[in-house]
């Protein structure tokens, strides 16, 4: 059953650890600096058990503008804020750029805590209590509970504690979907067991022996413990604050950033597509390629915010940008982020990834905004289609259409089923299930039909192109199958002819001009009296002089497609009916006599060595024949 977590938000020293300390009786200062200091610096976690049964996972964030990168790596994977506001200080700075990222990191429910009554009086309480409520109306805490405590006396704790009750008790407990996803916020060893990630699972489940993956390195290792709030499990669901041995990798191996997840399930990216708002805290306009630190899961990596549709972005408003990252990343569709100033450091903005891997927009084109549009809009089917559309001719195979989306199973295969069924998506190869988009097929189609009537236009007396040169005009990346499946379609519907290895138009008829048609007769009349003892290509070109050579070659290789000539190697071609009529002769005569060797051929043939060497080898080739040492055999096919 899936837990929900707490995440605590507030200015440094306004009590969120002592408040955490007060409801849990657990110490999340765990550093010798931080207990030296009086401060948190990384990330504590602590758990409650609730009266309606469930188990709370508390994760207590630092409060310091030094440490805010800490806090936006706790609060990316919780469920409920519990915003911390000392009653003596009221709203601070870290208090509203904690706000701030609560709402671009999408938390929706919470409560409010007042800290340190015991050190204000009641007049002083309510106009904070006024203030707060003022700061926060419009958002998602206007209607929060309030609590007002003292974590040094204790007044108000159990109220809190009832508060989150009846908070936890309403939540939705279903296992989020998908494989497992824990973005990793803390790395260390254990003696005798290795490196140890701990987190909050975001999604999925998994267990003991299974494998997993360490992203976006793709280092996969197996689950060899887990434990869960300190208490050994068999698996860790959506939602539990869980550390996890992995067996195979060592620490070195795994950093703060990283997201331990199902294999195949994640895909490293140097760019995301995101909408993106500019928070109006800031004081000027954002410049097109701003150098900023991007924050998702618990990883913070440099980049550049490119904005498609501006030269700068005005405080307050929203636009479409391409996050460019200086190290990969890896999201889902769905996934916040926030983006903070690279200097002075200070929050910024943030939004949603809406494509973990797209292709590189170029600015101010009409088409960034129908895609942001089928983003935001578009059903499960035309962001498929749109991810499909955008592979080309590479397509993608089920699982990675799955990763492009965000969507797994057998709920996303239900998705697919009606694009399929009404060929919008084409199966390229069913046991891999790629697919492509009908739009990659129609270009194709379009394209090879242009190609193939350009091609006989220029070459009327020649049939058509071979598969490969086909193939290879089509696109320089075109694999086989898909090749075959534009051919074999296309030949379906008779828009094309295969003749053996080459392609033509089904439309297409050999055709002669004048000046060809007299370089056939006469050559084929040439050939007719030559017989056997047919002429080189050498001596048919100084032949036919008067014609190109490319006329000539062209006419002699139309004959024999009609079988009016025979090719018997690259230099000679012979008269078909002469060779019908040798072919005779020959099987006539090992009939009767049992075999023939070259002596006795070119006594029956009156055949020069140059002519009956080739010939024989001709015989050998067509299975007329078989060689036995120096003579020849008929085949026993031949011989019936």
């Amino acid at each position: 059953m899936r837990e929900i977590v707490l995440g605590t938000a507030g200015h440094v020293d306004h009590g969120k650890t002592s408040l955490v300390r007060a409801l849990t009786g657990i110490e999340t200062d765990r550093l010798k600096e931080e207990k030296k200091r009086g401060i948190t610096i990384e990330l504590g976690f602590a758990y409650l058990d609730l009266p309606c049964g469930h188990r709370l996972g508390i994760i207590d964030v630092p409060g310091h503008e030094r440490f805010v990168k800490n806090m936006v790596a706790g609060v990316a994977g919780i469920d409920l804020v519990a915003f911390v506001i000392a009653a003596d200080e009221g709203i601070m700075p870290q208090t509203r750029e904690h706000f701030e990222i609560c709402q671009l990191l999408g938390v929706e429910r919470g409560l409010i805590v007042l800290t340190k009554k015991d050190m204000v009086d009641q007049e002083w309480l309510e106009l904070v209590q006024e203030d707060v409520r003022g700061y926060f109306k419009g958002s998602f805490l206007e209607d929060a509970p309030l609590a007002v405590v003292s974590s040094t006396t204790g007044e108000g704790i159990d109220q809190v504690r009832e508060i989150l009750d009846q908070m936890v008790g309403k939540s939705e407990f279903s296992e989020a979907y998908g494989p497992f996803r824990l973005p990793v916020d803390r790395i260390f060893s254990m003696k005798g067991f290795g490196a140890v990630v701990t987190g909050t699972s975001i999604s999925g489940r998994i267990g003991l022996g299974e494998d997993i993956t360490v992203y976006p390195q793709g280092l996969t290792a197996k689950v060899r413990g887990i434990q869960i709030h300190g208490e050994d499990a068999p698996l860790v669901e959506a939602g539990n604050r869980t550390a996890i041995n992995v067996q195979g990798l060592e620490k070195d191996n795994i950093c703060r950033g990283n997201v331990l997840a199902t294999p195949g399930s994640l895909h490293p990216s140097y760019m995301f597509d995101a909408d993106f708002l500019y928070l109006s805290s800031n004081s000027k306009p954002l410049k097109n390629r701003a150098r900023v630190r991007v924050h998702f899961g618990t990883a913070e990596i440099m980049g550049r915010v490119v904005l498609l549709e501006d030269e700068e972005l005005r405080p307050g408003l929203q636009a479409n940008v391409q996050l460019l990252l200086e190290e990969p990343g890896v999201a889902w569709p769905g996934d916040r982020y926030v983006v903070r100033s690279y200097s002075p450091v200070y929050t910024i903005g943030g939004g949603a990834i809406l494509n973990n891997a797209p292709p590189k927009r170029r600015r101010f084109k009409e088409d960034n905004n129908r895609i942001f549009e089928i983003y935001h809009q578009g059903s499960p089917e035309d962001q498929a289609l749109l991810h499909l559309r955008e592979a080309g001719v590479a397509g993608l195979t089920l699982d990675e259409l799955s990763v492009k989306t965000g969507r797994f199973g057998k709920r996303f295969k239900k998705v697919l089923e009606g694009p399929i069924s009404s060929r919008r998506i084409i199966v390229v190869e069913s046991d891999r299930q790629r697919m492509i988009a009908e739009e990659t097929l129609s270009l194709l189609v379009e394209k090879m039909l242009v190609i193939l009537g350009d091609f006989h236009q220029d070459n009327p007396m020649k049939p058509g192109l071979s598969k490969e040169e086909l193939r290879s005009r089509l696109h320089r990346n075109l694999d086989q199958k898909l090749f075959q499946l534009v051919v074999n379609d296309q030949a379906k519907k008779q828009q094309i002819a295969l003749d053996e290895s080459v392609v033509r138009l089904a439309s297409h008829k050999v055709s002669l001009q004048e000046d060809a048609q007299a370089v056939r007769r006469e050559m084929e009349d040439f050939y007719r009296q030559a017989g056997l003892v047919a002429p080189t290509l050498k001596e048919v070109q100084a032949n036919f002089g008067k014609y190109s050579p490319t006329l000539v070659r062209e006419v002699l290789e139309l004959l024999v497609r009609e079988q009016v000539l025979v090719k018997i190697n690259e230099d000679l071609y012979f008269y078909g009916a002469a060779l019908s009529g040798l072919q005779e002769s020959i099987v006539d005569f090992i009939t009767r006599e049992g075999d023939i060797d070259a002596p006795r051929f070119k006594e029956l043939t009156g055949l020069t060595r140059k002519f009956s060497i080739p010939l024989l080898e001709y015989f050998d080739k067509i299975k007329v024949t078989i060689r036995v040492g120096d003579k020849r055999i008929l085949r026993e096919r031949s011989s019936r």
